[in-house]
């Protein structure tokens, strides 16, 4: 028997000769391939294969089936992320500025479920910081937001509640998720959010924002671990208020921390203190 090595093409497992290169891989499983990437980087040199490499062959304007689309999307990701991302469940509470932004990020890196909370509809102010349309105006967040995020990750579970959230219904509507990403306007709601879920049976972890108003130094952003089940994203100084909008970029800045406090947390990898100067 010749000595053979153990790869991953397009999340099918295959095993192949040792010795055999990424090029000749190519002409044998999709010769119309002019994309490769390779352990999350794309590649044109080649080179031979080795145990454990992950690939993804990839024929530019193809859209490809819904089987081989989800591992196409994640392609880019390092390897090993994408089979415990696609097993989570995140809650997100508030689909806002932050809500529907950290809902975007984490549809793109793979998440298998999201559990959507909103009560509210699209309106014309929306607009300037949140990831819906012109023609979703009047249409519940939710669903809105869901018709987005389908048509990025077909393959996204999502379970919607277009309801007011209150420290009562909190723990029953995010029972079971991994954690929990809080996304409201005010600081009371925030602090109930935050307390229900901390005081849930069993306790929810949470991702929270606080900070983010104007058009201030973005390095004033900062992800921080508050307590083992609390984690806080944001400058912590500026909120909105008269005279102090919120406004695209900063919002999307912490909403981008938050989805990667998720992804962190799901990965096992501690969220540590960070500042400016670190």
């Amino acid at each position: 028997m010749k000595p053979s090595v153990h790869i991953t093409v397009n999340e099918h497992t295959r095993v192949v000769e040792r010795g055999m290169t990424l090029h000749t891989l190519r002409d044998t499983f999709q010769p119309e391939a002019d994309v490769i990437v390779l352990n999350g980087f794309p590649t044109r040199e080649d080179r031979v294969l080795e145990e454990g490499d992950q690939i993804a062959l990839i024929q530019r304007g193809v859209i490809p089936t819904p089987e081989a689309l989800e591992s196409l999307l994640t392609a880019r990701h390092t390897p090993g992320v994408h089979a415990v991302l696609k097993k989570a469940t995140v809650g997100i509470a508030g689909l806002g500025g932050l809500g529907s932004s950290v809902a975007m990020a984490l549809a793109r890196s793979g998440i298998g479920h999201l559990v959507l909370a909103d009560y509210d509809v699209v309106e014309p102010s929306n607009l300037n910081r949140q990831q819906y349309f012109v023609d979703q105006l009047g249409l519940l967040k939710t669903e809105a937001l869901e018709q987005t995020l389908k048509r990025i990750h077909p393959g996204l579970r999502s379970t919607l509640h277009a309801l007011r959230l209150d420290r009562q219904n909190i723990p029953s509507l995010f029972r079971g998720v991994d954690i929990l990403v809080e996304a409201f306007d005010e600081a009371e709601e925030k602090a109930m959010l935050v307390e229900a879920a901390c005081s849930a049976r069993p306790p929810i972890p949470v991702v929270a924002g606080s900070g983010m108003a104007g058009y201030g130094p973005a390095n004033l952003i900062t992800t921080r671990q508050i307590s083992k089940g609390l984690i806080c994203c944001g400058d912590d100084i500026n909120e909105a208020r008269p005279g102090q909008g919120l406004m695209a970029p900063r919002v999307g800045i912490v909403a981008h921390h938050q989805a990667n406090a998720v992804l962190r947390f799901l990965l096992g990898q501690p969220v540590r203190e960070e500042t400016p100067d670190a």
